[in-house]
């Protein structure tokens, strides 16, 4: 599954997250069995060119979600996770709270 994430910079797994408007890169996890698979970092969202993406993990509750949520995103928001590391172990243990309407 895919996993879009909004950082601070294409630093690997230590990128941190920050609010979608403030995002210097944009992480894409390719996350299967438990594991990262591929880790790549982009632009803007929009240079992936409309594959399809599972999740987007957001920095906060207060952000503009709904755009995803019609594209079919599940849009997530971090609890105090801050590093791609940290929040893919919170993912993988569904410790992300779940936005929805």
């Amino acid at each position: 599954m895919l996993i879009w994430i909004p950082v601070d910079a294409a630093n690997d797994k230590a990128s941190k997250i920050v609010p979608q408007l403030e995002a210097k890169q944009w992480a894409l996890i390719d996350f299967d069995e438990g594991r990262i698979k591929s880790l790549d970092f982009y632009n803007s969202i929009e240079e992936l060119g409309g594959e399809w993406v599972d999740f987007i993990i957001l920095a906060n509750k207060f952000e503009n979600y709904l755009d995803y949520m019609n594209e079919g995103m599940m849009v997530l928001v971090v609890r105090e996770e801050k590093t791609i590391d940290d929040i893919i172990e919170a993912f993988k243990f569904k410790e992300l709270d779940e936005i929805g309407l």
